[in-house]
């Protein structure tokens, strides 16, 4: 049976999504470009063998709209018999274009993929796609849901109060991923995945100094007197620090056989083991992780036992802590460098991020198998299972 295993992966440092962040100067085709060329040059493939680049791409309007992922790949410099497409699975969009590519890759329709993703926040902002539609649901939709669903920072609170996740223990989470960011960025944890840009070269979000007292003197991101009154069940816990951050970045991963690596010469990081994709309740929104790694762990006959490293995006630290309890999964294996409350959530990166932070901490640690699962808008959650070679 054809495999599909990971060459390499790289990705751009973080930087904030604001007009004062340090990526906020580049176009993102640009920010795409960049981790695609470093990706070729670091590998030393020849462009021209890549069958495809897919990427992942939330926002699809303005400078990310009429698929981007072709103009950055003629960007970087590749050739221009190399086609290109983009994807949207709302924040999971380049972890999908990896499954794309690795599952395209086995089945036999390719023999070299560039998976990637972007997402320029500070020029694109969050739901610009949205923007100007008077409907965006239809009648069918808004007839199965009458009440309509919510913000995502709702889901998150509904979450929280769920599983009885309290505001303590959230300040808690966020305080450690900033802290895990700071010792992998200080201890140099990061530093082969990196491809610096812009004069950033460390994720530009990591904040170190806060306490407990200081988050706790925090508002509640989220209040609304409507939202209250809907759902009285809400403790409203979730704050600017318990949230991931708005952000600009970019990512890319080659993909391809284990045997056309032994062909060219390369040494592959990391085969992809399984994949799952999973829907659950729209109103709750981000729960899918949960889901998604059972399906995933099944396909790939393991328990979350067996799993030594897990990366699941923190979109929120009620998503990360709902899942943890719910799977029993080992707080010390999951998101071992910080995530993204600390280091930022480009969401059409962000896939392809977790997945290259994922396959260098497993280098670094000697780890048998990785696990990387995030939620998306919509209820829905991609899972992915590497094996380290």
């Amino acid at each position: 049976m054809r495999d599909a295993v990971i060459v390499d992966a790289v990705r751009t440092p973080i930087g904030r999504g604001k007009p004062s962040g340090a990526l906020h100067s580049v176009h993102p085709v640009d920010l795409m470009a960049h981790s695609l060329r470093t990706l070729v040059e670091r590998t030393g493939v020849d462009p021209a063998l890549v069958d495809d680049v897919i990427g992942g791409v939330v926002s699809q309007v303005g400078e990310q709209g009429v698929n981007m992922t072709r103009r950055a790949a003629l960007a970087a410099g590749l050739p221009e018999s190399v086609p290109a497409t983009t994807v949207d699975r709302q924040c999971g969009s380049s972890q999908q274009a990896v499954h794309f590519a690795a599952q395209g890759v086995i089945a036999g329709a390719y023999d070299m993929v560039i998976a990637t993703g972007v997402e320029s926040m500070s020029r694109i902002p969050m739901g610009s796609s949205a923007r100007g539609a008077d409907d965006i649901s239809g009648v069918g939709f808004a007839q199965r849901y009458p009440e309509g669903l919510v913000p995502q920072g709702i889901s998150a609170e509904l979450i929280a109060a769920k599983w009885g996740i309290s505001r303590t223990e959230l300040d808690e989470f966020a305080l450690g991923s900033h802290e895990k960011a700071a010792h992998a960025t200080k201890n140099g944890r990061f530093a082969a995945e990196l491809a610096p840009i812009a004069g950033l070269e460390t994720d530009e979000g990591i904040r170190t100094g806060s306490t407990l007292d200081t988050l706790a003197a925090l508002r509640p991101a989220y209040y609304d007197e409507t939202m209250a009154e809907r759902f009285p069940q809400i403790g409203w816990n979730i704050t600017a620090a318990s949230a991931s951050q708005i952000s600009d970045g970019s990512a890319a991963v080659l993909i391809t056989t284990g045997e056309r690596a032994r062909e060219l010469g390369l040494r592959p990081l990391a085969r992809l083991h399984s994949f799952a994709v999973a829907g659950d309740d729209p109103l709750l929104m981000l729960t899918a992780v949960i889901p998604a790694t059972r399906k995933v762990l099944d396909r790939a006959g393991l328990t979350i036992d067996d799993i030594d490293l897990i990366e699941i995006n923190e979109a929120f630290a009620s998503v990360v802590s709902a899942w943890t309890r719910d799977t029993g999964a080992a707080p010390e294996r999951v998101n071992v460098n910080g995530g993204a409350i600390a280091l930022g959530h480009p969401l059409g990166a962000s896939g392809a991020r977790l997945l290259t932070t994922l396959v260098h901490a497993m280098q670094d640690s000697g780890a048998r198998y990785g696990l990387q699962t995030m939620c998306e808008a919509g209820g829905l959650a991609n899972a992915t299972i590497l094996e380290r070679l």
